[in-house]
């Protein structure tokens, strides 16, 4: 396998593969021949032993971090198991475009797919999925706030529509595409820092922690 096709393996054993994932490369296919390069097919390559569908959880692909796959069809159904029973901890760290004053707070809001603009999320209090982060303020940066984000709902771009709608800290994460002012893949200063599960085979509690490169 070429070297740029490679992962930053962080933990590997017959039952799972944990990943720090690069900003800018998918977590799954995507459509199109030209957006088949990602974590799941590289781990494929590199464990030849590796189920056809092995994801258990996902990182948005400007979205850098922890990120843990199945190798086998039991491990995939209890990893997901726990995430869907909210057991796994999870914690981000980002950079927002502004300062933010408070210290720390909890961020309750729903939001849905806009399908005329797909994959962009809109504030729907009728017909949106809940979406709870906790969040606190880590420190002021040249004009950013740096921010330790705990998600406790798992939502698509939760902590990216959390971060930049009025109803939430009303700052976008730096470098976002969506919901801020980034103009290309990879400069999304978002990064899952920290992840805690229970291995699926032996019970044993698995704990990572990554720092971002940002």
């Amino acid at each position: 396998m070429s070297q740029e096709k490679l992962l930053d393996i962080v933990y590997a054993d017959n039952k799972l593969v944990v990943v720090n994932k690069p900003s800018g490369l998918l977590s799954v296919p995507g459509r199109g021949p030209e957006n088949q390069d990602c974590v799941v097919t590289r781990v494929q390559a590199m464990f030849p032993e590796c189920r056809k569908f092995p994801t258990v959880h996902r990182l948005d692909m400007d979205t850098s971090g922890l990120l843990v796959l199945g190798l086998t069809a039991r491990a995939v159904r209890e990893l997901i198991d726990q995430f869907q029973k909210r057991q796994v901890k999870k914690r981000y760290i980002a950079l927002l475009d502004g300062i933010i004053k408070e210290d720390e707070g909890i961020i309750e809001m729903a939001f849905r797919l806009d399908p005329y603009n797909r994959p962009y999320q809109v504030y729907d209090p009728i017909h949106g999925k809940l979406g709870v982060t906790h969040w606190r303020k880590l420190g002021i940066e040249n004009g950013m706030t740096r921010v330790e984000f705990s998600p406790r709902t798992g939502r698509t771009h939760q902590l990216r529509v959390h971060s930049a709608h009025p109803l939430g800290l009303n700052c976008p994460i730096v470098g976002d595409r969506l919901y801020g002012t980034g103009t290309a893949p990879g400069q999304l200063k978002l990064h899952a820092g920290y992840l805690c599960f229970t291995h699926p085979k032996t019970k044993e509690v698995l704990e990572f922690e990554i720092p971002p490169l940002f």
